[in-house]
């Protein structure tokens, strides 16, 4: 029986996704693509060779990454416009996704040539469906900001959101990250840190922001490739500040400790599990009413 890919006439560029860990984790399919393409592009073409070494490939490759896809694209699309079959593989997982490869697909399909997805493993996704946290409507956003300000501005945008929220993140910043996400959204924001998904050191952590941030600093250095998922927003957490009454409360701390507004809502926020600007959204809410 002939495959889809032996029965159609014409070079074509695959899109092959490799193990993300796990050297097993790689489809029958994509072991005969690498086997039968005349070039394999690959993000580093060290990481590639072990994986064709493993399987025992022998192929021709190509490196194909950020700081040379300009070039290097053109290139491959001239390549296959002569005849060849080209494969496009990542360090790990899909590529194109938070990895090079948008350029040339674009370009591919600006020159008619055929693009061929071949489906595989996927951090993001892996982690997604072991988190435990909703998966009917869901967000992935790749890499989180570097930058406090940004980061904090991204969390603020995902509040109130209805869904669940991925990312992924460096190991070194988690912690930062982690204060910022408690700051913006609170401490009792649901969250799951999935951690080296499918290599010998496979981790998840799940529970509350400020459960796992407390815990995450007893424990020191943070290795290994972090995604990072955040629960949807709560109803509950977010009446719960109208109920107790925010800005009766921060008047009585303001008086009580000789505090200021601001250090007040501070403390009620903490107090309450949400983040300082729900505290302060409720606060003025109230205050317009009053």
């Amino acid at each position: 029986m002939k495959t889809r890919e032996a029965s159609e006439l014409g070079p074509k560029l695959y899109l092959v996704a490799t193990p993300i860990g796990n050297l097993e984790d790689i489809t029958l399919r994509a072991l005969r693509v690498l086997k039968q393409v005349d070039l394999i592009a690959c993000e580093d073409t060290r990481q590639t060779q072990k994986l064709l070494n493993h399987y025992g490939i022998e192929k021709r490759t190509v490196s194909y990454h950020e700081h040379n896809e300009m070039i290097r694209a053109a290139e491959l699309i001239t390549d296959v416009e002569g005849g060849a079959n080209i494969a496009l593989v990542s360090d790990a997982g899909m590529p194109a996704i938070s990895d090079p490869g948008f350029r040339l697909v674009t370009l591919a399909i600006r020159h008619h040539v055929a693009v061929v997805p071949v489906p595989g493993a996927s951090a993001f996704l892996a982690a997604l469906v072991a988190s435990g946290l909703p998966t009917d409507s869901f967000r992935f956003s790749g890499f989180l900001p570097a930058k406090r300000s940004k980061r904090r501005e991204l969390f603020e945008n995902i509040f109130a959101s209805p869904r669940t929220q991925v990312f992924y993140e460096a190991p070194h910043r988690l912690l930062e990250t982690l204060e910022d996400l408690v700051e913006v959204l609170g401490l009792n924001r649901q969250v799951v840190i999935a951690r080296e998904v499918t290599k010998i050191h496979e981790e998840f952590l799940r529970g509350r922001a400020g459960e796992l941030l407390e815990k995450l600093k007893l424990r020191g250095e943070i290795k290994g490739e972090i995604t990072l998922l955040v629960g949807k927003s709560e109803d509950s957490i977010q009446t719960a500040a109208a109920q107790v009454g925010v800005r009766s409360r921060v008047m009585q701390i303001m008086s009580q400790e000789n505090l200021d507004q601001k250090a007040a809502l501070k403390k009620v926020a903490r107090e309450l599990g949400i983040s300082k600007s729900e505290a302060y959204r409720e606060f003025e809410r109230t205050k317009s009413t009053t």
